[in-house]
């Protein structure tokens, strides 16, 4: 096996990803992470120092991979409540559709999970929700300039159930609900928050393969 010097860190954090995201943070042993490494116990040890310290890191990989990019996109589509349901609309099709289904978003398993209650992953769970409120709070700025929303709305408060709601997708998609009842479900929360003489569109389509 390559020696801890011959390897590169970020390879070996991308190869433990789907390990975590599939099995587990505690029914991914560290015979496992050898074989999908192919680097000896010594040298993970060395370089990460523990597995806690390991699954940490790809818990930041995944983040940055498959949430950060969604995220930044609520943040600067400037289309309101489209922009919102587009968010929806891919985040139902990836959970529910392609080599992943069913495998649910490995923060919100991390959340309801032992580890869950770990400071480290509490405080990097707790960034990444922050980061979707923002982003979502984002999107219902843009589409209260655009007079999309009704007026009593209040767009902090609004975001964070919006974000609440997007656990709720991954929660419910991994445990095998149908795609068009979570999009009917985002198109009714989307819809409480519209202007009724706004046509802005709130169904979550799904995105193309």
């Amino acid at each position: 096996m390559p020696d801890v010097r011959h390897f590169d860190p970020d390879v070996a954090v991308a190869q433990v990803v789907p390990l975590l995201w599939r099995r587990g943070w505690s029914r991914t042993g560290m015979e496992e992470i050898v074989a999908a490494t192919g680097l000896s116990r010594s040298s993970l040890y060395a370089t990460f120092g523990s597995k806690d310290e390991l699954c940490l890191s790809a818990l930041r990989r995944y983040l940055a991979d498959h949430a950060d990019p969604a995220f930044r996109q609520l943040e600067t589509d400037g289309r309101g409540l489209p922009a919102v349901a587009a968010f929806f609309g891919q985040l139902i099709a990836v959970r529910c559709s392609g080599p992943r289904a069913r495998w649910g978003c490995l923060a919100t398993n991390l959340q309801v999970a032992a580890e869950g209650t770990n400071p480290g992953v509490r405080e990097v769970l707790g960034e990444h929700h922050q980061h979707l409120v923002t982003g979502l709070a984002a999107a219902l700025r843009a589409a209260e300039q655009g007079g999309q929303l009704r007026d009593d709305v209040v767009i902090d408060a609004s975001a964070e159930h919006l974000a609440l709601l997007a656990q709720g997708v991954n929660l419910r998609s991994r445990a095998g609900a149908d795609p068009s009842t979570l999009r009917s479900a985002v198109d009714a929360a989307l819809g409480v928050l519209r202007h009724p003489a706004s046509p802005a569109t709130t169904w979550p389509e799904a995105s193309p393969a």
